[in-house]
């Protein structure tokens, strides 16, 4: 059992001031193994908050961070090959076909992407996609109403929970979706 924090669009200073204090309650070291970001931290000090969680982190090129990053990664974790873009290269942005073009390009059986800043989990050709939203609930061209969210990804073989947290009203609001890694076809004849 692997635990990765999938997060993004913090967008500190420029949209928001601060991660809300409910998910930084949670939000503490020694429980998470990996950090997954798909960018748009904006500043190193939003990047140093997260090594403070978890000191292994990987974070692709949001298109207004002001650090260089990498466009794209695919990590292997507990057995999946989890693919990592921030989103803003994919058009129209959010679509799941055109997402699921980029998945297949990166070989990922789970894609993590952000940029809308909505919480998106979609089974698509029999992959995951995940869009973790915006930890602060930044403002977006997209929606009127951005709920603060991040995704917690429990990985293990073939089998993936997902836990999303959202910042509704006050309260955190926590969702669980499963999802089991398709058969390879070379694992389906054996």
């Amino acid at each position: 059992m692997v635990l990765v924090l999938c997060i993004g669009d913090i967008h500190i200073p420029h949209r928001a001031t601060d991660i809300p204090a409910k998910f930084r309650e949670l939000l503490k070291p020694g429980k998470i193994h990996q950090i997954l970001c798909t960018g748009n931290l904006c500043s190193k000090s939003m990047l140093e908050f997260l090594r403070g969680i978890c000191s292994d982190v990987k974070v692709v090129q949001g298109d207004f961070d002001d650090f260089e990053s990498p466009e794209q990664l695919v990590v292997d974790v507990a057995g999946f090959k989890v693919g990592l873009c921030h989103g803003h290269q994919v058009v129209p942005w959010g679509d799941k076909e055109a997402l699921a073009i980029l998945q297949r390009q990166m070989g990922a059986d789970v894609l993590i992407t952000g940029h809308t800043h909505e919480f998106k989990a979609a089974h698509y050709e029999e992959l995951l996609q995940i869009n973790p939203g915006s930890a602060t609930g930044a403002y977006s061209t997209f929606t009127d109403n951005v709920q603060p969210s991040f995704v917690l990804m429990d990985l293990d073989g073939s089998k993936a929970t997902i836990y999303v947290y959202q910042l509704v009203d006050g309260e955190v609001k926590v969702e669980k979706i499963d999802h089991t890694k398709a058969a390879t076809p070379a694992a389906a004849t054996a």
